[in-house]
């Protein structure tokens, strides 16, 4: 057993030095930072400088990066559609006036947000279908998200 958690270790520690961005927060603030410019002080976009602490925020971001890192691969059309088809639709959500940061700014930084959605559990075996679970080949399976707690 001691041998496989080596060979997973290895294998997680290759998985890290092909990323571009071997985290979430580094594509956030090397990256993401760098090339999306809004105005943030005008009331039409709204981010919150302390991004890492909405799990609506951290969901999404990550999901823009395991999306970069994946098709910055191709040469071709990797990144036209990592912008067209992944950053663009979850940016407008992020900054968006009523979207994961609508009560932070940049003056004011971060404020509580409202209290999370109300949901109850589902029945058992109500997710049971393959198309509820991941594949085994997904390569970003087993990367910590990292949410936040509070």
């Amino acid at each position: 057993m001691h041998a496989a958690t080596d060979e997973e270790a290895v294998r997680d520690e290759e998985t890290r030095a092909s990323l571009i961005f071997p985290s979430v927060e580094e594509f956030v603030t090397e990256y993401l930072s760098a090339v999306v410019h809004r105005r943030t002080d005008d009331g039409s976009h709204v981010w919150c400088p302390d991004w890492w602490a909405h799990a609506e925020a951290v969901a999404r971001l990550t999901a823009l990066w395991r999306a970069f890192e994946y098709l910055s691969s191709d040469p071709a059309l990797g990144m036209s559609n990592w912008w067209l088809h992944h950053a663009d639709p979850h940016l407008a959500v992020l900054l968006d006036p009523h979207g994961p940061f609508h009560a932070c700014g940049p003056h004011h930084g971060h404020q509580e947000r409202p209290p999370a959605l109300p949901v109850t559990s589902a029945p058992p075996g109500h997710f049971d279908h393959p198309a509820f679970s991941l594949a085994d080949e997904d390569p970003f399976r087993d990367l910590p998200l990292d949410l936040p707690t509070s």
